[in-house]
């Protein structure tokens, strides 16, 4: 319930802590009561506790030749399914959620040139993978998956074009399973007829050049660039983190809950 100029009930930082610039993604894990960041310099995921605090080194990490990766900077968590997914742009590595040291992903989407795995976002209630990124010829697009997608599986459907509006996705992406929606936020791109950011909401199960359901952007709204996003069900809440005005916005969107 925090508001205004509101100082950190906690905060991690220090050497122990091996904290590096260029983290865009963080995730929360409530049933082990954990949290995770990328190492984007140390080619490495940390893990640590829940109630963390001060100079609090990662209780797991994972690292090393085997694990395939290279400069992550955004993950996403299946908790349902207990696991943890890095897009790499030309793939998306995959890795057991209690996973440690030097080990390999237990499935790899891709290598594919034209992947455009930028973000993605797991949906264990239907059993599907979406991701986020270039691809749409101006644009970016989805690409909807079956989750247990690997090498070069096809996605099921692609929503992508000058209607669909998905301009740029500057952060995390989510999926609202009990409507069967998609949401991300957007960076319109003067070049292309853009001129505001805007969080959008498209149906999960649409296929082609669709326009989003709902646009939450435009004159009035706070949005400069969004960078973090997520779901609050119990109080029907989007919660968007902006670079640019470096702030945590919280709105009620009853319409998609």
């Amino acid at each position: 319930m925090a508001d205004g100029n509101a100082a950190p009930v906690r905060a991690i930082a220090g050497q122990k802590a091996l904290l590096a610039r260029s983290t865009h993604g963080i995730a929360y894990d409530a049933v082990h009561d954990v949290f995770m960041v990328p190492n984007f310099y140390a080619q490495a995921i940390q893990v640590y506790r829940g109630d963390a605090d001060g100079e609090a080194a990662p209780i797991r990490i994972i690292q090393g030749r085997k694990t395939g990766l290279r400069n992550p900077d955004k993950l996403m968590l299946d908790e349902v399914n207990n696991e943890i997914l890095i897009p790499l742009r030309d793939r998306v590595l995959v890795f057991d959620g209690n996973g440690e040291g030097d080990i390999a992903p237990k499935r790899i989407l891709g290598p594919r040139p034209n992947l455009g795995a930028l973000v993605v976002a797991p949906d264990a209630a239907h059993d599907l993978l979406v991701l986020g990124g270039p691809g749409g010829n101006p644009g970016h697009q989805f690409q909807v998956f079956e989750r247990t997608a690997s090498g070069n599986d096809e996605p099921l459907r692609v929503i992508r074009g000058p209607n669909a509006g998905i301009q740029r996705l500057m952060g995390p992406i989510a999926v609202q399973p009990t409507r069967n929606l998609i949401v991300a936020g957007v960076r319109t791109l003067a070049e292309l007829g853009g001129d505001d950011n805007y969080v959008g909401v498209w149906d999960l199960f649409a296929d082609g050049d669709v326009p989003p359901l709902y646009r939450l952007g435009g004159p009035g709204v706070l949005l400069q660039q969004v960078r973090g996003l997520i779901l609050n069900p119990k109080h029907k809440e989007i919660i968007v983190t902006d670079k640019r005005i470096n702030a945590v916005i919280t709105w009620y969107f009853p319409e998609i809950f």
